[in-house]
């Protein structure tokens, strides 16, 4: 295997990177990226092998430890994301568990922001603590309660922006700062704005969690997850503990990975023009009673969300007058936009978060993340968006 492209890799315009980065053609000059569906490899002696378990050779071994299809997929990611580092793999949620695991032991402290992906909020809260890690959590968007928390000098500090379903944004210059002088490393979730959107290492923060399901295929198609940080990092702790757990993405997931990522920037175009327009269409609608969307001027955190994003994202969430059972009456009279969990997908998705995502929640916490019974998460698609309106307004009329 040969490196296709030489020097050039580290200046290039995130588009170009996108479709050119980390490529390793074979001795067939592909132009597509190879598929190599291995799970082990030959050496040539014995001697070779044993170099290469010592580390004294640098080739690959094994495809739970690395890949040549899963590595142009992490080359790709580093540099999009502009970081040292990336391991890649099985799922989203593989990668944030991973991302904390390898660097926590019992008796360390970590400081979570409270409005996280419902699995998220279970790792923090519930998976942590039983493995004697304490955890604290706090509104994101409230600095003072991030001091008050850093002050007892965590290990680490998890937090997604915008976040999971109610879209605050976190002020991520001024946590990171914050927990940088308490001692602690920040790893962010960085899946609803993308690394086209937003980038959280250049505004400070120590490690960056994908779940490349989302955005990054793009498509429906595949699971995968992704993790980016300092090259130590991702060598002395991070790698210790993937190769020996085993979260590691599969090949063909990772080649549809490369596949998705050559056309993410121009997608998340796509995707942040078509939620603006619904979102100011579903503003003026009378049975909305709350709108959510970072690129709104009536999002609370509007000013920081431009400072710190490129637009607003493809996320849109909005409260329904009549809780429940007008939510499920909205979403039972669609006929374009599928009901789904999923998000990040070329076609628009919706869910009812207090009844899917987050219904683990107890009711008071889903109350204080903003997660009302008549709140829909939108996760809006590449469709025109006036059939999507026009969609919308059947249905909203119905609920």
């Amino acid at each position: 295997m040969a490196q296709a492209h030489s020097g050039g890799s580290e200046t290039w315009r995130p588009q170009t990177q996108a479709v050119r980065g980390g490529t390793r053609r074979s001795e067939f000059g592909e132009t597509s990226e190879a598929l190599f569906l291995t799970s082990g490899y030959v050496y040539a002696s014995a001697e070779e092998a044993e170099a290469a378990f010592k580390g004294d050779l640098k080739r690959f071994m094994y495809s739970r430890f690395g890949n040549p299809t899963v590595a142009m997929f992490e080359e790709r990611m580093r540099l999009i994301e502009g970081a040292e580092a990336c391991r890649a793999t099985a799922t989203g949620m593989a990668a944030v568990f991973a991302a904390l695991m390898c660097q926590l032991k019992a008796g360390d402290h970590v400081v979570a922001s409270r409005a996280l992906f419902g699995s998220c909020q279970y790792v923090v809260t519930e998976l942590l603590p039983r493995y004697g890690i304490a955890t604290t959590t706090v509104d994101g968007t409230d600095l003072d309660q991030w001091k008050q928390a850093l002050a007892k000098k965590p290990r680490a500090v998890f937090l997604e922006t915008p976040s999971n379903p109610a879209l605050e944004v976190i002020d991520l210059r001024a946590v990171c700062d914050l927990a940088h002088a308490a001692g602690a490393r920040v790893v962010v979730d960085n899946v609803f704005a993308s690394p086209i959107l937003q980038k959280p290492i250049a505004l400070g923060a120590d490690i960056v969690v994908y779940s490349a399901t989302k955005h990054i295929d793009g498509q429906g198609r595949c699971l995968g997850g992704a993790i980016l940080g300092p090259d130590e990092f991702v060598k002395e702790e991070l790698m210790p503990f993937f190769r020996n757990t085993g979260p590691a993405l599969s090949p063909f997931n990772a080649w549809v990975m490369l596949k998705g990522l050559e056309t993410l920037e121009m997608r998340m175009s796509r995707h942040c023009e078509n939620a603006k327009a619904l979102a100011e269409f579903l503003s003026s609608v009378g049975n909305v009673t709350r709108v959510l969307y970072p690129g709104l001027d009536s999002h609370p955190q509007h000013a920081l969300a431009m400072r710190q994003m490129k637009a607003g994202g493809s996320m849109v969430s909005f409260e329904v007058a009549g809780g429940k059972e007008a939510a499920f009456r909205l979403l039972n009279a669609l006929e374009l936009i599928d009901i789904s969990n999923n998000l990040g997908d070329a076609k628009s998705l919706m869910c009812h978060p207090a009844t899917t995502t987050h219904q683990r929640i107890p009711p008071e916490e889903r109350a204080r993340m903003g997660i009302g019974a008549g709140l829909v998460r939108f996760s809006v698609g590449l469709e025109d968006a006036e059939d999507l309106k026009e969609d919308l307004a059947r249905a909203l009329a119905a609920a």
